[in-house]
């Protein structure tokens, strides 16, 4: 029944911004981590970014280090990737995901995932 709901992909120029949304909901018993996959055609899925929901400690995919950023607001039980100087090649579907035990950039990690969003970056 646990639900996540991800927003604010959209279409950008190189260099550009955009903020991905997470929003949760439904019964977890554990929200360990929450973290985001992307995926482009032909390639394998990827860890972008996580955030360990107890002390807010992240981690982030080297291609990502300097210019994505996440962030939680367990106000509002959403989870932010804020990407900044985007690149034609961060151009995927991005997946929201839910760990209820483990924190990693592994997808097996995760117990639950959005549909996804897609982010298009062109030069």
């Amino acid at each position: 029944q646990v639900q996540l709901v991800e927003s604010g992909g959209g279409s950008v120029q190189a260099g550009g911004s955009l903020r991905l949304s997470c929003a949760a909901s439904g019964y977890m018993y554990s929200s360990k981590c929450m973290g985001w996959f992307r995926q482009a055609p032909g390639k394998e899925r990827e860890g972008v970014a996580r955030i360990r929901t107890g002390d807010e400690n992240t981690y982030y995919a080297d291609s990502v280090k300097g210019r994505f950023t996440i962030s939680q607001d367990n106000a509002k039980n959403t989870v932010y990737l804020q990407m900044n100087s985007l690149k034609p090649e961060d151009t995927a579907m991005y997946y929201c995901a839910a760990a209820e035990y483990g924190c990693s950039l592994s997808q097996y990690v995760y117990n639950y995932w959005g549909q996804g969003t897609q982010v298009t970056v062109s030069s």
